[in-house]
C-alpha cells in the first residue's frame, strides 16, 4: 500500500476540503430498499410527470413490481446486467426501478448508436438481457439477447419482490470513452447512488423537490435527476422531447414548478446568451460537464443571485457529482471558476509525486469514498486509476481522476487542467484517442490528429486533420465511417484534408499551427 504524507500546510488545507463530509446516510441499503420505504410512506404522492400523465408512488411501484415479477419468472436473476432503451417516459422509470427489484443491473443505451458499438457494451457488460419499447427493431439487431418490452398486460402479482440487492451490488453500468479505442464499463454501486443523493450539500433533496429529468439516460447526470427525487419522496418531471427547446423548457419549469435542474456548461452558456430567464423560477441550478466560461458565469450571477447557481464537477467513476461550488459573487481577478469543496461522503486529495500537495501547488485530483466504483469491467490494465493508498496514516481506495488541480489555503479546489488527452464535449467525456484509433481504421487515412476548437458560439467543437492519398476518402467519407463505430457525439464536427501534419520544433503535431490554419485546406465538413 503507498503512503502519502503531507506536510503541516497540505495537512491543513486537506483537512478543511474534507470536513464535515461524513454525514449519515442508509449505507446498508439498497436503492430497491430506499424507493420502497418512500412509496410506504408517501404512496400517493407524485413521483413522475411526463406531459400530461402524471404517476404516483403507488402506481409506479405496482408498474414496476409486474414488470420485475414479468422478468423474474422469464430467468432474469440478481447479478445480470440488463440493456434499458426506452424513450423518456414513465415507462423508462418504470424499467429501471424493474430491473432493480430484480436484483439485476441496469445498462441504459441509445438505439441509435452502431450495432458494433453496442455489441462491445453488451459483451463486456455480459448484457444478455433487454427491456426496449421498440422490440422489433432491436430484436432484428441482437437476435441472442433476451428481450422483454417494458409495457406489458396487467400481472395478477403486484407485491414487491422478495429479491434484495445489497448495497455493494450493482445497480447500474455506465460506459464511457476509452483511450484504448474501446469504451470503458463502469459499474456503480447501490451503495454510490445513495451517498449521491442523501444528506446533499450541493441542494436541497426532500418531498418538496422537483427535479427536471434532461440529460440522456445514458449520461451519468440522469442518475441525479431520476434518483434525486425518487429516492427523497419528490418528484420527477420527464423533459418532453429529445432535443432541448428553451422556449419549452422555460414552458415546463413553470408549468410544472421544477425546482432543481442540472445544465451541462454548454446548455448553461446558451441559456445565459438566448433566454437567462428561461430557469427564472428554479431555486437550484446545477452546471458542469467541463470548464466553465466566466463571462457566462458572471452574467447568470448578476441575473438569478447568490447562492441559486452550484458549480457540480464529478466523473463517472465516482457516481456524477464529486464536489461542488455554491456562487456567492465572482471577482473580476479569478482567473477559472473553483469546482469548490467535496459533497457529502466524498473526500478529495490532490496528488503529485506521491505526496499529498501544499496549498497552491498543482497536482492530480484523487477521490475517496462509497461513491467509488469498484473498478472497469473487463480492463485490469486500466484499473491502476483506482489504487490503495495510506493517507496520513489512513486507508483509502483512491481513484486518479487525472484532471490536474490545486488547493487552495482555505480548502477550495480549483481546476487547472488534465494530464492526458481527455477532453469534454457538451457534457461528454470523449477520449481523443479513441476517436483516433477509429480514424485509423479507415483504409484511406494515413495519418490523423484530433483536437477540439471553440466555435464561433463559444461551443467546443471535435475537429480531426486528417492525411490521405485516396480522392474518395472525402470527410464526409471519414465522418460516415466513424458513424458505423463512432456515437455522434464523438464524430468530429469539422473533417480537414491535409497533405502533411506541421511539425514542432520537439517533433509533435503543431496544434497551434494546424488550428491557425482551420479552413485552409484541400477538404472541409462545417
Amino acid at each position: 500500500m503507498k503512503r502519502l504524507v503531507p506536510s503541516p500546510a497540505a495537512r491543513t488545507a486537506h483537512s478543511l476540503a474534507n470536513a464535515g463530509t461524513t454525514v449519515p446516510y442508509p449505507d446498508d441499503s439498497s436503492v430497491k430498499d430506499v424507493f420502497e420505504r418512500q412509496v410506504a410512506r408517501t404512496p400517493d404522492a407524485l413521483a413522475v410527470v411526463h406531459r400530461d400523465r402524471r404517476t404516483t408512488y403507488r402506481e409506479l411501484n405496482t408498474a414496476a413490481n409486474r414488470l420485475a415479477h414479468r422478468l423474474a419468472r422469464r430467468g432474469l436473476r440478481p447479478g445480470d446486467v440488463v440493456g434499458v432503451c426506452v424513450a423518456r417516459s414513465p415507462e423508462l422509470v418504470t424499467a429501471l426501478v424493474a430491473v432493480l427489484k430484480c436484483g439485476a443491473a441496469y445498462l441504459p443505451f441509445d438505439g441509435s448508436w452502431p450495432d458494433e458499438r453496442l455489441r462491445t457494451l453488451f459483451d463486456t457488460a455480459r448484457c444478455g438481457w433487454l427491456v426496449t419499447d421498440r422490440p422489433d427493431a432491436l430484436a432484428a439487431r441482437f437476435p441472442h439477447h433476451e428481450l422483454a418490452t417494458v409495457s406489458t398486460p396487467d400481472e395478477s402479482v403486484v407485491d414487491d419482490p422478495e429479491t434484495g440487492p445489497g448495497a455493494d451490488d450493482i445497480a447500474y453500468v455506465n460506459f464511457t470513452s476509452g483511450s484504448t479505442g474501446r469504451p470503458k464499463g463502469v459499474p456503480i454501486r447501490h451503495r454510490g447512488v445513495l451517498r449521491l443523493v442523501h444528506g446533499a450539500r450541493y441542494a436541497v433533496l426532500d418531498e418538496r423537490t422537483t427535479t427536471l429529468h434532461l440529460a440522456p439516460i445514458s449520461f451519468d447526470a440522469a442518475t441525479f435527476e431520476i434518483w434525486g427525487a425518487l429516492l427523497n419522496g419528490g418528484t420527477c418531471v420527464l423533459y418532453p422531447g429529445g432535443f432541448v427547446r428553451l422556449s419549452e423548457l422555460r414552458r415546463v419549469v413553470r408549468a410544472q414548478a421544477v425546482t432543481t435542474v442540472f445544465l451541462t456548461t454548454a446548455l448553461f452558456n446558451a441559456l445565459v446568451d438566448e433566454d437567462v430567464d428561461a430557469l427564472g423560477t428554479v431555486d437550484t441550478i446545477l452546471t458542469g460537464g467541463e470548464a466553465h466560461s466566466l463571462p457566462h458565469v458572471r452574467r447568470a450571477l448578476a441575473h438569478y443571485g447568490p447562492d441559486r447557481l452550484v458549480s457540480v464537477y464529478g466523473p463517472t467513476e465516482c457516481t456524477t457529482f464529486a464536489t461542488y461550488h455554491p456562487l456567492r459573487e465572482l471577482d473580476d481577478d479569478d482567473p477559472a471558476l473553483p469546482i469548490g469543496k467535496p459533497i457529502q461522503n466524498t473526500r478529495a486529495y490532490v496528488v503529485r509525486s506521491g505526496r499529498l500537495c501544499d496549498p497552491g501547488e498543482v497536482g492530480e485530483l484523487c477521490l475517496a469514498g462509497p461513491g467509488l466504483s469498484p473498478g472497469y469491467l473487463g480492463a485490469p490494465a486500466a484499473d491502476g486509476r483506482f489504487v490503495d493508498y495510506e493517507v496520513d496514516g489512513v486507508a483509502e481506495r483512491l481513484y486518479h481522476t487525472g484532471d490536474l488541480v490545486h488547493l487552495r489555503a482555505d480548502g477550495v479546489l480549483v481546476f487547472r487542467g488534465r494530464d492526458d488527452d481527455q477532453v469534454k464535449v457538451n457534457g461528454h467525456r470523449v477520449e481523443l484517442g479513441e476517436v483516433r484509433h477509429a480514424l485509423g481504421t479507415h483504409p484511406g487515412v494515413r495519418q490523423a490528429f484530433v483536437t477540439t476548437h471553440t466555435g464561433g458560439g463559444g461551443d467546443r467543437r471535435l475537429t480531426a486533420f486528417v492525411v490521405t492519398d485516396d480522392p474518395t476518402c472525402t470527410p464526409a467519407a471519414v465522418r460516415a465511417h466513424l458513424r458505423r463505430t463512432l456515437p455522434d457525439y464523438m464524430v468530429p464536427a469539422v473533417v480537414e484534408i491535409r497533405e502533411a501534419l506541421p511539425l514542432s520544433v520537439h517533433g509533435k503535431v503543431d496544434r497551434e499551427a494546424l488550428l491557425a490554419s482551420l479552413g485552409r485546406s484541400r477538404a472541409t465538413t462545417p
